[in-house]
């Protein structure tokens, strides 16, 4: 072996331990490299390999006559006489190529299938467009459409996001993360709670509104494991953590259960349901609540009848009391015209058909259905009262309009904690 071939085999050796590199893949990359340069030069073959051994560092040039079928039926040396100086100036070009290259490699084999996981990363830069986390070795991207609404991300700021997708780019791994995702408030509690990650505990169902309210269903596989407690944690210290992480966005935990009424009474958790009548043909469950838990049942803009919703699969119609009564000995077996109840001009509640036509007041609706004094000395509904009412009849659609019990909400959610 020459001097000048030990000190070039001893170079690549030190290059490929720096970097983590094979030194064959280096020599492969180099031996690629030099063909190429090969047959730029006047007179070489159109078919050629180089050889460089591993252990001497000597290169060769073997030209080659192929026949019809790609059959190799001649070979012979054909390496330049200054093969030496050419394969100098490439090996250093090919060499930082292919470092580049392993190392783009490295990184994406590190993260690729790594979908479904949390990363921390700082915050380097922040647009309408997307927000950048600095995760080490590579950078991870925040895309506009996955930004909570009401966080903001300040540069420096340390912040857990969940990898929705890992992708190989020339330029290398483009890892895209989320802060909206459901599966983020899944890997927190997995984080925080020995018994999920140990699989005792499962969380069986999941609905989120990113930076508003979260509902997760659990279920212990221990009959001495108590799910929700372990969740929460000592003085809700478990759960406390998660939404700090969450820059407090509440979470509600409540237990699973196989049977879809009591599923469905815990998953409208904090309201307090009387009854659930499920229609599996159409999938409505309609939940019959006090009339002071009515609100509370429905959530802030409909919140938590949607939530409920989403984490039960039911399509949730919650009415009162009082609605369920009115109904009954209204028109509970009656056909009607559809239409809605609305506000006219002078602040009065009036039926409005689908089909048009003049409005009917609420007076003049149960004149006609036979309302009368007695029936109010009775202790029915009057008529102001099914006007107010009715309006709310449509617990999951008609939301915005309906506000939230928050003292009934944060009392009970003191109360879960404890």
């Amino acid at each position: 072996m020459s001097k000048d071939n030990f000190e070039f085999l001893d170079a690549l050796s030190q290059i490929a331990r720096d970097k983590g590199i094979s030194i064959d893949v280096l020599l492969e990359a180099l031996a690629n490299a030099l063909v190429a340069a090969y047959k730029r030069r006047p007179g070489s073959a159109e078919e050629a390999v180089v050889t460089i051994d591993p252990d001497s560092g000597e290169i060769k040039v073997y030209a080659q006559e192929l026949d019809e079928d790609g059959n190799v039926i001649r070979e012979w040396d054909d390496t330049p006489y200054d093969f030496g100086r050419i394969a100098a100036q490439t090996a250093k070009q090919v060499i930082l190529q292919r470092i580049r290259e392993a190392e783009r490699d490295l990184k994406y084999e590190e993260y690729a299938g790594r979908e479904g996981d949390i990363v921390t990363g700082i915050v380097q830069q922040s647009d309408n467009r997307y927000t950048l986390l600095d995760l080490g070795k590579v950078e991870a991207l925040l895309p506009q459409a996955e930004h909570v609404p009401t966080e903001h991300y300040e540069h420096g700021a340390r912040l857990k996001a969940y990898i929705v997708e890992v992708r190989k780019t020339t330029k290398g791994p483009q890892i895209v993360v989320s802060r909206t995702h459901p599966g983020l408030v899944k890997r927190l509690f997995e984080l925080e709670v020995p018994e999920i990650s140990s699989g005792v505990v499962e969380i069986k169902a999941l609905a989120r509104e990113p930076g508003h309210r979260t509902k997760i269903a659990v279920y212990s596989n221990d009959p001495n494991v108590d799910p929700v407690g372990a969740c929460v944690g000592a003085r809700g210290g478990r759960v406390r953590m998660v939404t700090n992480e969450l820059r407090g966005e509440k979470v509600d935990i409540v237990p699973y259960s196989d049977d879809p009424v009591e599923f469905v009474q815990r998953a409208l958790q904090p309201a307090r349901v009387k009854e659930v009548r499920l229609d599996e043909t159409s999938g409505v469950a309609t939940v019959v609540v006090s009339d002071h838990q009515l609100s509370l049942a429905i959530g802030k803009e409909g919140q938590n009848a949607r939530l409920a919703a989403r984490l039960t699969g039911w399509r949730i119609d919650i009415k009162s009391e009082s609605q369920l009564l009115a109904e009954s000995k209204g028109y509970g077996d009656e056909e009607w015209a559809e239409g809605e109840w609305v506000e006219n001009e002078a602040g009065e509640m009036v039926w409005q058909s689908a089909e048009g036509g003049e409005a009917v007041s609420a007076t003049e609706w149960f004149e006609h259905e036979g309302y009368d004094e007695e029936q109010e000395q009775e202790g029915d509904l009057t008529a102001s009262d099914y006007s107010s009412s009715s309006e709310e009849s449509h617990a999951v659609e008609r939301t915005d309009e309906i506000g939230s019990l928050d003292d009934d909400e944060r009392l009970f959610d003191e109360e879960a904690q404890a």
